[in-house]
Parts: C-alpha cells; structure tokens; sequence
C-alpha cells in the first residue's frame, strides 16, 4: 500500500483536550481576531518581535501526554479520499517554491493533510503556519532552540512523547506541531488567533497570527 493511502485509512484522533472546542467554535465574529479580519483587507501588521518559539501553558493536562499515539485505525469513505486528493493536487504547484523535490513534495503535503485532520486543524491554515515558522525546512533550528518544520521546543519532549523522539523528524514534528496548536485551539475555545499566539508564545499580541493569515490569504488559501 502506497504511503499517502496508508495514511488514509487512519482514523480520527480523539483530543482529551481541556475545553473541548473545535476548531472556531465559539469564536465570536463581531469581536476583532483571525475570523474577523478575515472579512477585512487590511495589510497585515509588520510590528514584529524577533524570535518566534512554541512555549507551554503551566496548566497542560497529563491526558495531552497520550494524544501522540492515541491514533485508531478506521476506514475513510471514498469522498474524503476524493477530497483529500483534490486538495493535494491543488496545493502541490504552491509548494513547489519550497520544496523542489517532487516526491518529497508529494509525502509532505499528504503527511500535512493527514495530521491536520487528525487534529481537527485546517490544512491550509497548518501550511502557513509552517511557511512562516520554517518556511518547510526540516531541519530549521531557532536562536531559541526551536526545531523543524513547525518550530517545536524541545521542552515538548518532555510533557508529550518519548526521550527518543527526533524533532528533527518532520513527520513527528508535524504529529508534535498539530496537538499542540489543536490543544491551543481548545484551550482558547476555538479562537484562532489566541491560539496562535500561545504557539508562538506571544499571547496579548497579534503579530504572529497575522503574519499567518497573511500567508495563509497569499498562498494556500482554497476558495469555497
């Protein structure tokens, strides 16, 4: 079985999230953040500080611990595998001004969509986050010690998988980068702009999530 099938056939993960939001639920769109400015075009702020990191929250439950393996095998109808090819075919030539290997390209964005869904996250909306965290290299360290595709501190080892985990390893740092922005989402209520912000460690401030959905509007943004 080809790998981006065997992805497929995986089911759903069930997030024991403190919260329990989904993603945008909750959010109130009259009151300024992600889904409000998304209705704007308004350029988005360039105040930037300088170092993105992912930091924790002091209250992370000992159940988010489990989520990394908490995978259950299930069969996905034939539309959503319909779908999910569409959308691969569709964002393919976008990523290609990253990652000029085409099979490469290929698994990243089947492996992309894949634990996106599991999360319960936007594809789309992880593609930018990874655009402006590591711009799809893998092996990207910050001045502040955050690692791979989706800057992840290494401190996260601790409170999510094993002492051998590689963040380096791009498909557990996409497992890594997606519960925890999922567990943000949940924690925030499903307001993605918070949520953002806790990723980076900049809460209080809209710089980050702006720098996302910017990317996210001039890049991988798929019309309804």
């Amino acid at each position: 079985m080809p790998p981006f099938a065997a992805w497929l056939m995986l089911g759903l993960i069930a997030l024991p999230l403190s919260g329990g939001a989904q993603a945008n639920e909750g959010a109130d769109a009259n009151e300024p953040g992600f889904i409000g400015a998304l209705s704007t075009n308004s350029p988005p702020s360039t105040n930037q500080p300088t170092e993105p990191r992912v930091q924790v929250l002091p209250d992370i439950p000992p159940s988010l611990r489990a989520t990394l393996d908490a995978v259950t095998t299930a069969e996905l109808p034939a539309e959503s595998v319909w779908a999910a090819r569409q959308w691969m075919n569709t964002m393919e030539p976008r990523l290609a001004r990253y990652v000029s290997d085409a099979d490469l390209r290929k698994e990243m964005l089947g492996r992309i969509y894949h634990e996106s869904r599991l999360a319960g996250l936007s594809p789309e909306i992880v593609l930018a986050v990874i655009q402006v965290e590591s711009a799809f290299r893998a092996d990207a360290v910050s001045s502040a010690g955050a690692v791979g595709l989706m800057q992840i501190m290494p401190f996260w080892i601790r409170e999510l998988g094993r002492p051998a985990d590689e963040l380096k390893d791009p498909w557990l740092n996409l497992r890594y980068g997606s519960t925890i922005l999922a567990h943000y989402l949940a924690v925030e209520r499903g307001d993605l702009t918070r949520a953002l912000a806790r990723y980076n460690g900049s809460l209080g401030q809209t710089w980050y999530p702006e720098r996302v959905m910017a990317a996210w509007r001039s890049h991988w943004w798929i019309a309804p």
